[in-house]
């Protein structure tokens, strides 16, 4: 379930604001870390139409919280699932994401945009 969701303002010559959003789902719910990295990995395609091989993940920990990371940048197929919109692809797009693991259950945060976007 959305928890928050943030609009980015476009970057000069973007048409379209970037997105952050954060979820949880409860304890024990939302898949396993790996599942969704790597269904976060699979909405960014190489110009070949494949999973771009850019994408690199990372773990950390912060305040005793593991913390997995994804950064890459390709077409992006934005949501998926039965209930999602017809898939289109947005090339140029750069997918930044974090899932904290904690005791009451995993925050999952993740920021799509154009890959113009610097952090």
């Amino acid at each position: 379930m959305r928890a928050a969701t943030y609009a980015v303002p476009a970057t000069s010559g973007d048409h379209e604001p970037a997105e952050c959003v954060a979820y949880y789902f409860g304890q024990g719910q939302g898949g396993s870390v790996e599942a969704n990295i790597l269904r976060w990995k699979g909405r960014l395609l190489g110009a070949d139409g494949k999973v771009a091989a850019n994408s690199k993940t990372g773990e950390k920990t912060v305040h005793g919280f593991k913390i997995t990371t994804i950064e890459g940048s390709g077409q992006y197929t934005g949501m998926g699932g039965p209930n999602a919109a017809a898939q289109s692809r947005k090339p140029g797009y750069r997918l930044l994401g974090a899932i904290v693991e904690a005791p009451e259950g995993s925050v999952f945060f993740k920021f799509t945009g154009s890959s113009k976007f610097s952090f």
